[in-house]
């Protein structure tokens, strides 16, 4: 296992799973969110996504986590392992309000000097709102993982698919070193 592609739902842990397994596999971690958005959450251009998806998977081991559909098949060609974070409904709102308002309150930087803001937690827009956006994603993020796992065109990885935290935490404590 030395090229892994971690994916889920917003708030399923990705972030934190990836950066955890790359420490455990000695393997840089890259996170999708942190190329995509640009200072003042502008997008990358497509083009210019797919090159630097390209160029970061080009390495021969890597931890990468994110859910960009036009990185999947860049990412998901050049994986030997995709994980699936497919954790329940319940706990993926708990982690998403959870994350979202602290990230909210203490003004952290995340990528590119963006910052969450308080403000949009009152927006019922999903564009503007991860909470709104993880929960009415949800389903079909569920559905769209569990068709891809099966897709012979990924036939190139092993597909593994976590339900619980415990399995989370027991696949990083797993991994070996190459």
């Amino acid at each position: 296992m030395r090229r892994v592609s971690v994916v889920g739902t917003s708030g399923s842990g990705k972030t934190t799973f990836a950066g955890a397994l790359a420490d455990r596999l000695g393997v840089p971690h890259i996170e999708l969110d942190a190329t995509y958005h640009q200072p003042g959450w502008v997008p990358l251009p497509e083009n210019d996504f797919r090159e630097a998806v390209t160029t970061a998977v080009a390495g021969d081991s890597w931890v990468i986590d994110g859910n960009y559909a036009v990185a999947r098949p860049i990412v998901w060609g050049r994986a030997d392992t995709v994980v699936w974070l497919d954790l329940s409904r319940t706990v993926v709102m708990f982690r998403i309000i959870k994350r979202t308002l602290w990230r909210g309150l203490t003004r952290r930087e995340l990528w590119n000097g963006n910052r969450e803001s308080l403000r949009n937690v009152f927006k019922l827009d999903p564009m503007k709102n991860i909470i709104v956006w993880a929960w009415t994603t949800y389903p079909d993020r569920r559905r769209r993982y569990a068709d891809m796992m099966q897709d012979p065109r990924w036939s190139n990885a092993t597909l593994v698919r976590l339900r619980t935290r415990a399995e989370s935490r027991r696949f990083v404590g797993d991994a070996r070193r190459g």
